[in-house]
């Protein structure tokens, strides 16, 4: 059993730890995939992003537990949105909400909730505009995950614009808040900081799409589609009729659709990430890693429209190295980016299908 399964075990084991390391643990438990990402990141801005994430998390234990009612979440959410403000109350928050949660929550994020308030004194030590960056993303994916949570999802969102709003909420706003972390870290970053701001958005949907559509099956055996319901009316297909029998050629081609719309999102997250300065690797890498993995999923989904689990298209190990090391060897040059990005994703555009993937949030109704 390694280090890290014990402390999560033994959640008391996590207060000698320092801040970091502690820090480190929970990313370990909650996702291998940003645990991964985040130490790439400079020294200043690893704790904040950090403990951005595990800030999401919680927001999205809260939105996932089966036990809670709508009234419930939406109660949860409004009071982590004051403890996370104001920094008081962490401990009875968690007092209030850890006995609440199922066994259906994994165990990593049952100790995330325990050991809540500690992560909360970790967002009270950063400088007053990390500390808004964070709260403000954590209000709006509380207030806006519970109008969707609420809905009967069973057929679908009814628009693309829906589908729009919904990723704004989930992964949109933390692309703002990195935006905004990233320019308070760096004045060169920040000279670019209205059109990142913009670009940002665009690439939290860019990926969320990818896991949304990664995830149809795992999400449909919950009662739960993400997708929109538009987009397969119009080429002939009810989304009310989906099943992981289903075998539909009209399915299929509202899905190659939507990976071209994806596609779109993931060429602005490159646009978002060639405007970092060439001298800032690590960040660079940040971005390059999650956008590189986007690409290659994308590209099993439509070379496998005929899946019907997620592990079927989940990219290998052997893929996320050769991710790494194509990105360490291109990374500092955007004309190499784009030459990579061109050549790796050149099947996923859509002929027949245009959107604008728009890269402002101006343009969806929150």
């Amino acid at each position: 059993m390694s280090d890290t399964q014990l402390s999560l075990d033994n959640p008391k084991s996590l207060s000698k730890l320092s801040d970091d390391q502690f820090q480190a643990v929970l990313l370990e438990g909650v996702s291998r995939t940003f645990a991964l990402t985040i130490p790439q990141l400079p020294e200043k801005l690893y704790s904040a992003v950090a403990n951005a994430y595990l800030l999401c998390r919680i927001v999205d234990t809260i939105e996932d537990e089966i036990s809670l009612s709508p009234q419930q979440k939406k109660y949860f959410c409004s009071e982590f949105i004051q403890v996370v403000k104001t920094g008081n109350h962490a401990e009875l928050f968690a007092v209030d909400l850890a006995p609440l949660l199922s066994e259906q929550t994994i165990p990593a994020e049952h100790t995330l909730i325990h050991v809540l308030p500690r992560v909360i004194q970790i967002t009270h030590k950063f400088e007053p505009e990390q500390i808004e960056a964070l709260a403000c993303c954590v209000e709006t994916m509380a207030e806006g995950m519970p109008i969707f949570q609420a809905q009967d999802l069973h057929g679908g969102l009814a628009t693309l614009p829906d589908m729009d709003r919904y990723c704004y909420y989930v992964a949109g706003c933390v692309g703002e808040m990195l935006a905004k972390l990233f320019c308070h870290y760096s004045p060169e970053i920040a000279q670019h900081k209205d059109e990142l701001l913009k670009l940002s958005v665009s690439f939290g949907q860019g990926l969320q799409m990818t896991n949304i559509l990664k995830d149809i099956w795992d999400d449909a055996g919950r009662g739960v589609c993400w997708l929109p319901q538009d987009i397969f009316t119009e080429t002939g297909f009810d989304l009310k009729n989906l099943t992981p029998e289903t075998n539909n050629k009209n399915f299929r081609k509202g899905l190659e659709h939507l990976i071209g719309i994806a596609h779109g999102h993931l060429h602005n997250a490159l646009r978002y990430t060639q405007l970092l300065p060439s001298h800032e690797t690590g960040i660079r890498n940040f971005c390059l890693w999650a956008l590189g993995m986007a690409v290659l999923t994308l590209k099993k989904i439509k070379q496998n429209l005929d899946f019907t689990h997620s592990d079927q298209v989940k990219i290998t190990r052997n893929s996320v190295k050769a991710t790494i090391l194509a990105t360490r060897l291109t990374g500092r040059s955007n004309a190499m980016l784009n030459l990579l990005f061109n050549l790796t994703s050149r099947e996923l555009k859509t002929p027949d299908w245009t959107y604008s993937t728009q890269s402002s949030k101006d343009n969806i109704k929150l």
